[in-house]
């Protein structure tokens, strides 16, 4: 199976921790979260993993060639000429997504015990175009999706902004966990822009397929954006 992990951010919540490094490069209990997400998608059966990089670039793509051992095709996806957004990276990365596979997506600075086997087989059984995995937690920002969990809108719960795919946001509203399963149908719906929003795609293509939410518990998650997740992170880990 194919997966991809999203490394290229500039880390500035993480900072002064990424002033010298990518986020992908902070260590957990001496671990680095990209090595975390490598053997934790390894653990699930997935043998061909692509790493978008752009923020100190050379310094993930020489980490990534010292884990050559692992067992898994390690590739990296090179944005260093530009950082496309979560959307633009899957569009830029599809060369090495191609296939009839659903493709696992996900965050290098998310830590969880997100079952993405069963996961995978939920997003198969539904014959989803993208899975989504979401949990009930405080969030600036909300994903709504009906009794059926398929997605109809988001709401920036700071600014007010709502992005509609029905007429109205009644339904569950659920935080995104920054993991999700694309079917590979999804490249041929992407728009002609370098850069791009995933959630944004997510919104416009939700209209005429589906697009589903995978519910986790909120215990088994962590969002390594900001310096105090970092113990809490730890913990998870242990």
């Amino acid at each position: 199976m194919k997966a991809i992990i999203l490394a290229a951010g500039l880390g500035t919540r993480l900072r002064p921790l990424t002033n010298d490094r990518p986020k992908a490069l902070v260590e957990l209990n001496g671990k680095t979260l990209l090595e975390i997400t490598i053997d934790n998608l390894i653990s699930f059966g997935f043998s061909e993993i692509v790493i978008n990089v752009h923020h100190f670039s050379e310094m993930i793509i020489a980490f990534v060639n010292s884990l050559k051992s692992k067992n898994a095709e390690l590739l990296i996806s090179d944005e260093s000429d530009l950082l496309r957004e979560t959307g633009g990276a899957l569009k830029f990365a599809a060369k090495y997504l191609r296939g009839s596979d659903p493709i696992l997506v996900h965050n290098v600075d998310i830590i969880s015990s997100i079952n993405l086997a069963d996961m995978v087989k939920t997003h198969k059984a539904r014959h989803a175009l993208a899975t989504l995995a979401v949990c009930e937690r405080e969030s600036s920002r909300y994903l709504y999706f009906d009794d059926d969990d398929k997605l109809i809108g988001w709401k920036n719960m700071k600014t007010g902004e709502e992005k509609l795919v029905r007429s109205s946001l009644q339904g569950k509203q659920m935080a995104f966990s920054g993991v999700h399963v694309i079917s590979p149908e999804i490249f041929a719906l992407m728009p002609e822009e370098k850069k791009f929003s995933i959630i944004d795609l997510y919104l416009t293509v939700a209209k005429n397929n589906e697009v589903i939410s995978y519910k986790h518990p909120t215990e088994n998650f962590v969002d390594v954006g900001k310096p105090e997740s970092l113990k809490k992170a730890e913990n998870l880990l242990e």
